[in-house]
């Protein structure tokens, strides 16, 4: 299978950050100073549950800050957003963490992302308890990681030991009666909220989930309900990154939250889950290997979620293989039969809308996933709107990943996109007109790499022919004094638009082509090589011809005129069953092609 160029791309901005050594892993809380320095995960996690990680993604570490929207959002559920609004205000505060930032009059707290707020949030969760208040918090983090989380004991003790500040936060909160009873357990169930163990890959899910209208997108499970995931996205926007929430908005456009123990998670609604782990700490308490992700990701893929060129629509408008659409280049019944029988080796991908990294990355996914059994890509740019370096970038990167293992990607139908695609470094000749010719050229790589077809002169004998199949040695005989021989040169008219249609051709040397002018120019209806026969559509309900014939190398037809199909009614009426058969076979197989391309269309 190939390697995605997102994954070399999350790979190549890891090694670059990892030297990024400025700051200090957090040490008020005594065991989190445990942590080594040069953890470093990234992890991104889409809204349908693919996952991309590099680095240190399954190091355990403890959620700490990270850990408030979520409860926040549990609050808004078991409460509704009036009662949590009279409790919790959603201002951003412009202190610390952990400030004492209480509106002046109602002395509730500002926002629930910093501590007082976080505390007050955890007061609101079910339970007179601390157990009764952990476990339904920790049932709720479970849904959005999609499996079940634990609390780290030696860190919950740490930070019971040592939280007065919070402590006298939490009075002070019932002082305002903000709290309505002792806070006692509201403090150890917050102490052991933030000490739930998690992973870069769970935060990610965990933000992917939010992308996801709050429903775990690998489990299918409802961490959030829906109504409540704008309120607490909000939030994160204006007051995830503490003091630095302002600039981190302005620079990324994604609402996030940090951690004092190393964790950011942030969030493309719609999109993306993404996860930083490093324990490096500024002054603010934020990642600063995460903070640099964040931004180098946001400018690298165009994440920022006020940039006006987003777009959410689906890149993929239909995806086939060779088993549903086939070229107009008509072949044996043989190699047919083969390339029907490989199908699935030849895939048609027919894109639309913007290309951005959003809307890229599900593409680059299914050209890596269905590299393991597909051998030739066919990508259809006609209804792309526009696209993005990134998205060109990509595109170029998962060409060259596939040529790599032997496999190839041909665009069609560029327009617009194709400049940046060459800019990409795409090659000319991954460009074909239309997928006609594209889809021609993948079936012949096929046919060369895996169909024996039996030797043969370039003249095709009679027997051999598809319209004479089943004939006699004597009948043969006959119709071949009763057959015309006709020759063309390569690019000689055989048949125009408009004739009569008083003969059936048969192709017994070269190739042909079957073409009709359109506003556009020429479009290729029917290609065929020796061994074919064409015109009988006319020829059998006596219409003017619809189409031009033109020979594509020098041809030899052999020429059945309607007044020889008539005589045939009493000199061989059973040579004429057999043409009639062997003309219904061919239609019908026509006719159920037709019948399969229509449908990829659904």
């Amino acid at each position: 299978m190939a390697h995605s160029p997102i994954q070399h791309y999350l790979q190549a901005l890891h090694a670059r950050l990892g030297h990024l050594n400025a700051g200090e892993v957090a040490d008020y809380i005594p065991e989190l100073k445990q942590a080594n320095p040069n953890w470093f995960g990234i992890c991104i996690a889409t809204q349908d549950g693919y996952v991309y990680e590099v680095g240190d993604c399954n190091q355990p570490f403890t959620i700490q800050s990270v850990s408030k929207p979520l409860t926040y959002g549990l609050a808004l559920e078991q409460h509704g957003e009036a009662a949590v609004l009279k409790k919790i205000g959603v201002e951003p505060s412009g202190d610390a963490f952990n400030a004492i930032s209480l509106h002046p009059q109602s002395g509730t707290p500002l926002n629930p992302l910093i501590n007082a707020g976080a505390i007050a949030a955890c007061s609101l969760v079910a339970g007179d308890s601390m157990e009764d208040k952990t476990a339904a918090i920790l049932e709720s983090f479970s849904r959005y990681a999609g499996r079940p989380l634990e609390i780290d004991h030696k860190v919950y003790q740490s930070e019971s030991e040592t939280g007065h500040r919070n402590r006298a936060i939490g009075w002070m909160l019932r002082n305002f009666s903000v709290i309505e009873n002792d806070p006692t357990a509201s403090l150890e169930a917050y102490f052991q909220q933030c000490s739930i163990r998690i992973t870069c890959r769970d935060l990610a899910i965990m933000g992917a989930t939010l992308a996801n209208g709050g429903v775990n997108p690998i489990t299918g499970q409802r961490a959030l309900a829906e109504k409540y995931v704008a309120n607490v996205l909000s939030v994160m926007a204006t007051c995830g990154m503490y003091d630095a929430s302002g600039d981190w908005l302005y620079r990324t456009g994604l609402p996030a939250k940090s951690g004092v123990g190393g964790g950011i998670m942030a969030v493309q609604p719609g999109r993306l889950g993404i996860a930083v782990f490093s324990p490096r700490l500024d002054a603010q308490g934020n990642s600063v290997r995460g903070l640099a992700v964040c931004q180098a990701l946001t400018a690298d893929l165009d994440l920022h979620m006020f940039d006006a060129s987003q777009r959410a629509i689906p890149a993929i408008r239909r995806a086939t293989t060779r088993r549903s659409v086939k070229s107009n280049q008509r072949r044996t019944q043989a190699a047919n039969d083969y390339l029907l029988s490989v199908g699935k080796k030849l895939r048609l991908l027919q894109l639309h809308g913007a290309l951005t990294f959003a809307s890229i990355e599900p593409v680059i996914r299914t050209l890596t996933q269905d590299s393991e059994n597909a051998d030739f890509f066919i990508v259809n740019l006609k209804l792309v709107q526009g696209i993005d370096r990134t998205a060109a970038d990509f595109l170029a990167g998962i060409r060259t990943e596939l040529s790599e293992l032997g496999k190839i990607l041909l665009f069609t139908e560029a327009g617009a996109c194709w400049q940046h695609l060459i800019d990409a470094g795409v090659a000319r000749e991954a460009f074909f007109a239309d997928d006609d010719f594209a889809l021609e050229y993948g079936e012949n790589q096929i046919l060369g790499a895996g169909f024996s077809s039996p030797a043969k002169s370039s003249h095709t004998p009679l027997a051999e022919c598809d319209l004479f199949l089943g004939l006699s040695t004597q009948e043969l005989a006959w119709v071949d004094q009763h057959l015309v021989v006709r020759s063309f040169t390569k690019g000689q008219t055989i048949i125009s638009a408009g004739q009569a249609s008083n003969e059936l051709f048969v192709l017994t040397q070269g190739a042909a082509m079957v073409s009709i002018s359109t506003q556009d120019g020429m479009a290729r209806l029917d290609a065929f090589s020796s061994g074919a026969s064409f015109g009988e559509v006319a020829f059998l309900d006596r219409s003017p011809r619809s189409a031009n014939v033109t020979a594509l190398s020098p041809v030899v037809c052999r020429v059945l005129t309607r007044e020889a199909f008539d005589q045939l009614d009493t000199q061989a009426p059973a040579i004429k069953i057999r043409l009639l058969g062997n003309l219904a076979a061919r239609l019908t197989t026509i006719l159920r092609q037709t019948s399969r391309e229509l449908a990829s269309l659904k």
